[in-house]
């Protein structure tokens, strides 16, 4: 277990001093960072500090903001049979291995996940302990899909029609979510469930999409069928998740009129990328033999302009462990990305797509003291990423 030190149990601003700051926009030279609390009271260069403040020397390290998750299953083990492991546990064992997971998360880096998945709204529980050994949690609980359908084992499952649809949004509501999560199609963890086939009707879609937003919560889809994405995209949904236009038997191009309404509409697509190495796991086959494609299609939705985040799908399997937002960082340079806009997308960028603008994904004052050291820097070596030197999280020195 994590063992935590922080400015409020001693009652000392803290200050990191470090050989570069990327602050959320770009790099800086000369890092200092001034804690007061869980905030950051100042953040740049040559600043001047209380004389009674802790110095933490992290010389020929990078201060960067810590990394923001959009897309994780804390309720996932990230086992080779996940499903299965999770049903063999009552939910208070869930919920010991779930705070695990979000551990390592945080002592990846990741200090902010964003759950879109998980069983009977256990993440939620785990989000409003508020402990300051986990990282940030925001939840979508279980979710919403058919009966039988994907991830229907979860505890999501809406009646059909427009009526169970508003009523499923609405129960979610009233658990007190951050953010719905519908799944537009099937997915590849639940038999009997295609990838390629829509699992709601455009009208459905779009139910859920208002009954949502009159809550005054975002919708994101998990859509991996073009039918399913195109339908999301036209409902007005706020984010779409995987994004593959997976087809029975590869993946289509990208409908241009779906693209066009994903770019105006700024759309955030979420793309799945970083894959942690595992002796003898890779992904499964159906995948493998499509990735070249969708990931070319992930890059042509960046070239369009679509606004885009990484989300991992922590917790799906071996390759998926819950600090894998680190991998997907280089991966970014392979999608058009250069290295500045790449941090950027897993900071910044993460916190505006998640509601979090105000207090996440920048070193600057008056933000959660939120912060990632790496060795290096990595504008200049991206894999420097993988080597942390500290991770701060509200405040509190993760050991």
């Amino acid at each position: 277990m994590a063992t935590p030190t922080t400015a409020v149990e001693t009652g000392r601003p803290t200050v990191l001093t470090g050989t570069w700051l990327f602050d959320g926009h770009e790099m800086k030279p000369d890092a200092v960072v001034l804690i007061e609390g869980r905030r950051i009271v100042a953040a740049g260069h040559g600043i001047a500090h209380p004389q009674d403040a802790e110095i933490v020397d992290l010389s020929g390290a990078t201060l960067l903001p810590g990394l923001i998750d959009t897309h994780v299953h804390l309720a996932f083990d990230a086992s080779e049979d996940p499903v299965g492991r999770l049903a063999a546990l009552d939910d208070t064992e869930a919920l010991a291995a779930m705070a695990e997971a979000a551990r390592l998360a945080l002592r990846g880096g990741v200090t902010t996940v964003r759950d879109l998945g998980d069983r009977d709204y256990l993440s939620l529980k785990l989000r409003d302990s508020a402990s300051p050994e986990l990282p940030t949690i925001l939840a979508s609980g279980p979710p919403i899909t058919i009966p039988e359908g994907h991830c229907h084992f979860l505890g999501g499952v809406a009646m059909p029609g427009l009526d169970g649809i508003r009523a499923a949004v609405r129960e979610h509501a009233e658990r007190g979510v951050d953010v719905v999560k519908i799944m537009a199609s099937g997915g590849q963890l639940t038999p009997g469930s295609r990838q390629d086939l829509a699992q709601f009707s455009p009208g459905e879609l779009a139910a859920a999409v208002a009954e949502a937003h009159r809550h005054g919560l975002p919708v994101t889809a998990h859509a991996h069928g073009t039918a399913a994405v195109v339908d999301a995209a036209t409902a007005g949904v706020d984010g779409l998740e995987h994004v593959s236009f997976w087809s029975l038997d590869g993946v289509d191009e990208p409908p241009p009129d779906t693209v066009r309404t994903i770019v105006d509409h700024q759309i955030v697509v979420g793309m799945t990328l970083g894959m942690a190495p595992a002796a003898g796991a890779q992904p499964p086959v159906e995948i493998l033999r499509r990735l070249p494609l969708m990931l070319a299609n992930l890059r042509a939705l960046r070239d369009a302009g679509a606004l885009c985040v990484v989300g991992t799908d922590a917790g799906l399997g071996p390759i998926k462990p819950h600090d894998v937002l680190r991998h997907a960082v280089p991966q970014l340079g392979s999608l058009g990305f250069d290295p500045t806009e790449a941090l950027r997308t897993v900071t910044a960028v993460a916190a505006r797509v998640c509601g979090l603008a105000d207090t996440k994904g920048m070193l600057a004052p008056g933000f959660d003291a939120d912060i990632l050291a790496v060795e290096g820097n990595p504008l200049t070596d991206p894999d420097v990423i993988h080597r942390i030197r500290a991770v701060f999280a509200r405040g509190v020195r993760v050991r």
